[in-house]
């Protein structure tokens, strides 16, 4: 039987999410071309690749054996993606960017449409998502995050440091004494992070100080967390550039350097000499350069 790439990319989407779902939302395609597919290959290779359990498929001692020179092929071919990708030389094309839904809804919206207004030629398309996403899959271009830690195969700029602070609407601190101090609430309600955000600095800050009886609502969305500070639930704690935007909020506390952040803009090397990625990263450097106040709550 010859191989063909995408049967490879097929085997790999199921092998890492366990399912045929998983693997049609990955490839973009229906759960029945996946099947057939599927069933396709196994019958090329004469061999079955999975085993169908209660927990998902999983690879059979073929399977194994696949994956593991599946994964090394993957591999080469992004290199090759990436490398003459690299040495595009065009201001024209897309430019996959990643970040978080915070930043590209309260910050960085204004950066993508001074972009796309100076490079009419390049199409942007943006990927909302909590986690680092591999850029040396080409799972995305370029990413801009907040991170302390950028993964160490990447490559690019620190764009400044993203500061905090403690925010309730307007009309709940009318109703309430002035929080001099988180530890004693004082008639204050909370808006805190749940099991899936405590690793955060600011929902950890929160926590450290805030006596547990004196949170209102828990959630896993700073987002969300805004909001309910906008309706009055109760104090939460959320990044300067988020509460700037919301009139209805004022700050009661700027939190230190403790729950800072550093705002990053990352690209693979190999991909770092194309021009529009190039254009892009110098564009978003300066935009950004410019709003400095803003990430920090002067």
């Amino acid at each position: 039987m010859n191989f063909d790439w995408d049967d490879l990319r097929l085997f790999l989407a199921i092998a890492r999410t366990g399912s045929l779902a998983g693997a049609s939302r990955t490839l973009g395609v229906n759960h029945s071309t996946v099947f057939r597919r599927l069933k396709a290959l196994e019958a090329g290779l004469e061999v079955r690749l999975f085993d169908r359990l209660p927990q998902g498929y999983v690879p059979t001692a073929a399977g194994e054996m696949l994956h593991k020179h599946a994964e090394r092929v993957e591999e080469e071919a992004q290199a090759i993606e990436r490398e003459l990708g690299g040495h595009d030389v065009r201001l024209s094309g897309r430019v996959v960017v990643t970040t978080t839904d915070t930043l590209a809804n309260a910050f960085l919206a204004p950066v993508f449409q001074g972009f796309v207004e100076r490079y009419p030629g390049i199409e942007l398309e943006l990927l909302i998502v909590s986690a680092f996403l591999d850029l040396a899959r080409r799972e995305a271009d370029v990413a801009i995050r907040p991170t302390q830690a950028p993964p160490e195969n990447l490559i690019g700029r620190r764009l400044g440091t993203i500061r905090w602070g403690v925010y309730g609407a307007r009309e709940y601190l009318r109703e309430r004494p002035a929080l001099e101090d988180p530890a004693r609430p004082a008639g204050h309600r909370f808006v805190g992070g749940n099991e899936m955000i405590r690793h955060l600095a600011s929902s950890r800050w929160l926590d450290e100080r805030v006596p547990p009886e004196a949170f209102a609502l828990r959630t896993n969305s700073v987002v969300a967390a805004l909001g309910a500070a906008r309706a009055g639930v109760g104090l939460a704690v959320v990044p300067h550039y988020m509460a700037r935007q919301e009139s209805e909020l004022e700050c009661v506390l700027a939190i230190g350097p403790e729950v800072a952040t550093d705002l990053w803009l990352l690209v693979h090397p190999d991909l770092r000499p194309s021009a529009r990625i190039r254009a892009f990263m110098a564009f978003a450097v300066e935009a950004v350069r410019q709003r400095q106040a803003e990430l920090e709550g002067r």
